[in-house]
């Protein structure tokens, strides 16, 4: 799950990160009262929306007078922004986050995320601050620090002075930012991150250290136990048909290709997306119908899938251990007869209740493209949709 800077700026504001102050807004007077109450000579306009390269895409603007603000909020309100993580259809831009202004000395990073390998999570820091992450490890690995944190002890202070020197912190400042990383870790820990990051972390003119830019995501699997998180979920930042999925216990993610994908287990949803690949086709969609879907979740799975304006030909690939073949197979009647299908449809069945499940197909009415091996589904389902 993944939140807005200012809402993560406030988590870290919990745990004592020194951070500019600012308030967020969803109108441009709004926008302007906040400047004036800030007071200052100088504020930042911010688009808040969940995708980074914000600045490059003009959704991030400095203003010397109230009278810029109230611009720059005119103009980014309601744009569509369009930025490397958006695509370009962008995302249209519905609150904006306005702060005082802070005198830059120097821009450096901090990160955590979880380390497979480890199976611990990593604290990384870089002297190249405002710059992603991945760009910095491309083409200038050796100026990235990690420390691998051991969960017994979370990051010792020794550690976080250790980063705080390898990225160019003076010696004075070590303590302060050491808790800074401290205070990011606990946080990391504490709400079940995916991954946290400040970036820019700054050192100012005046030699203070200050987190600039904050972006947290979260574990979904772990969202049952912070339901305060949960509530800071925009639903508008989310593809619609992936929210509708979640609604019915299915895990949906949209895709390019123009190969619907309905499969239970995301370890087969994810081989039979590699073979359709293989075949020449590229899927529509990542679905996921776990292990106990009823009728009404297939039913439902069919609807989004067939929302795809691209959809050429649909795939279901069922492999029936606790998941039943047959109950798999009603669920495709219901669907095809409530949508009215009106693309190609290959199905391949195997495990529980499978000969009752092709009988079911056989006897429905319905146009089905058996299929018996995985390579035989895909081969078929390319040639549908081509």
């Amino acid at each position: 799950m993944k939140i807005h800077e200012y809402q993560a700026k406030d988590i870290l504001r919990q745990y004592g990160v020194a951070l500019p102050e600012g308030c967020v807004c969803f109108s441009v007077e709004e926008a302007v009262s906040i400047a004036e109450q800030l007071g200052g000579s100088q504020w930042v306009v911010k688009a808040q929306i969940h995708a980074g390269g914000r600045g490059k895409g003009g959704g991030v603007r400095l203003a010397a007078t109230t009278a810029e603000v109230r611009d720059h909020a005119d103009a980014i309100l309601g744009m569509t922004l369009v930025t490397h993580q958006t695509g370009p259809e962008g995302t249209k831009v519905k609150r904006l986050l306005v702060e005082e202004g802070v005198p830059i000395k120097d821009e450096m990073y901090v990160g955590l995320v979880v380390d497979r390998v480890s199976q611990k999570v990593v604290f990384m820091a870089s002297s190249e601050g405002g710059t992603e992450i991945e760009r910095v490890a491309t083409k200038a690995p050796e100026k990235i620090c990690k420390v691998v944190v051991e969960p017994s002890t979370g990051l010792t202070m020794d550690e976080a002075k250790f980063l705080a020197g390898a990225i160019g912190i003076p010696d004075t400042l070590h303590a302060e930012s050491g808790k800074i990383f401290q205070a990011l870790y606990q946080a990391f820990w504490d709400k079940d991150a995916s991954l946290a990051e400040i970036n820019p972390l700054i050192l100012t003119e005046d030699s203070r250290i200050m987190a600039l830019d904050v972006k947290i995501n979260f574990d979904d699997n772990a969202m049952y136990r912070h339901p305060d998180l949960q509530e800071l979920r925009d639903l508008d930042e989310e593809d619609e048909d992936e929210v509708k999925a979640s609604k019915f216990g299915l895990n949906y993610i949209s895709l390019d290709g123009t190969i619907g994908c309905l499969v239970n287990g995301a370890g087969l949803a994810m081989a039979t997306m590699d073979i359709i690949k293989l075949y020449g086709a590229s899927p529509a969609n990542f679905l996921d119908v776990g292990g106990g879907a009823t009728a009404e979740q297939v039913t439902e799975a069919f609807k989004i899938m067939l929302k795809n304006e691209h959809l050429k030909a649909i795939l279901v690939n069922i492999f029936g251990g606790i998941m039943r073949c047959d109950v798999i197979a009603e669920g495709l009647v219901n669907a095809a007869k409530e949508v009215s299908l009106s693309v190609p449809l290959v199905v391949r069945l195997e495990g529980t209740n499978v000969e009752r499940g092709r009988e079911i197909l056989s006897h429905s009415g319905i146009a089905v493209i058996n299929a018996t091996t995985m390579a035989d589904a895909a081969e078929k389902v390319a040639a549908a949709g081509v």
